[in-house]
């Protein structure tokens, strides 16, 4: 069985490519991300896994879409709730992939993440794949998530500090943008 596996990232593609080989199946992996920024970012991740991927004879296919303003245009009305618009848009570039490149399936390695909504993920992968006619598989490839990263960081891949979104950049550094907020009103 051929599938297309999205790929956010080098170090979640470890485990789910693994653990899909492992089930004999046929993996090529798919870049499609038009939801990390800023710029940089997005370039260190690509180009990471462009790396990763031709060192492991993984395929990968390219579907360049840097896209910051359609990005922050979407979600501008519901910051909170961006990470819905974020799986859908990535969830259903993949989906339509697959049928174009005659894949019999497709996943993704957002699914090896304890950080993501795995219910969500799974629901909009199911929903598209009916739309589509593409089988979406579900596999829970969270167990691996902290292996994968282990080897990742042996490997010497880029390891991002944040999900990929400028929102979830702000998210990390929350409680010191608060309490410079605090410290700094004080001041006032």
């Amino acid at each position: 069985m051929k599938v297309l596996m999205h790929t956010c990232c080098a170090p979640c593609s470890l485990s789910c490519t693994d653990s899909l080989k492992a089930e004999g199946l046929e993996v090529t992996a798919y870049w499609y991300n038009p939801n990390i920024h800023p710029w940089t970012e997005y370039v260190a991740r690509r180009d990471c896994l462009i790396s990763y991927a031709e060192s492991i004879s993984l395929p990968l296919i390219v579907d360049e879409d840097y896209g910051l303003r359609e990005f922050a245009r979407a979600v501008s009305d519901d910051i909170g709730g961006r990470c819905s618009y974020c799986y859908a848009s990535r969830l259903e570039e993949t989906a339509k992939a697959a049928i174009d490149g005659g894949f019999d399936a497709f996943t993704t390695t957002l699914l090896a993440s304890p950080y993501q909504n795995r219910d969500k993920i799974i629901a909009l992968g199911e929903e598209l794949g009916k739309k589509y006619g593409v089988e979406f598989l579900p596999r829970d490839f969270r167990p691996n998530f902290r292996e994968g990263n282990a080897r990742a960081k042996e490997l010497g891949l880029y390891m991002q500090k944040y999900c990929g979104c400028i929102f979830s950049e702000e998210d990390r550094y929350l409680k010191k943008i608060n309490a410079d907020r605090e410290r700094f009103a004080q001041n006032k």
